[in-house]
């Protein structure tokens, strides 16, 4: 499974951006999908996470509210839209596939993007 992630930038406080990662490989439908996100000197948390197979959400606290997870099955990609953005949000996102029993646990997943660094300032 390839991923490879896009969409990150710099954008002021309570701005949106939408970060797209698409998938390839031919088990990529059995996967779960994540998106998780390091700042600086901390751990690598998660955001969000979906099943192509259930189309059901997850959300990591700090996304409740603000963050939307979304699939696109023509185009094998997932989004994260993500509105209200604060200045404690600045990290680097990555996405990730793995068959994560645990969905918003890190460890379960397999493959990784690349990483695209979200910077809100204030």
């Amino acid at each position: 499974v390839q991923l490879q992630a896009c969409g990150g930038g710099l954008v002021q406080a309570g701005g949106s951006l939408r970060l797209s990662c698409a998938a390839s490989g031919r088990t990529v439908s059995e996967y779960a999908m994540g998106w998780f996100r390091q700042a600086p000197g901390k751990e690598r948390e998660a955001v969000a996470a979906i099943r192509w197979s259930s189309n059901s959400p997850y959300y990591g606290d700090s996304a409740k509210g603000r963050f939307t997870i979304a699939l696109d099955s023509a185009k094998n990609t997932v989004y994260l839209q993500m509105n209200s953005l604060k200045p404690e949000d600045t990290a680097v996102y990555y996405c990730a596939a793995g068959r994560a029993d645990q969905i918003l646990s890190p460890r379960e997943y397999d493959y990784w993007g690349q990483g695209t660094l979200v910077t809100v300032s204030s």
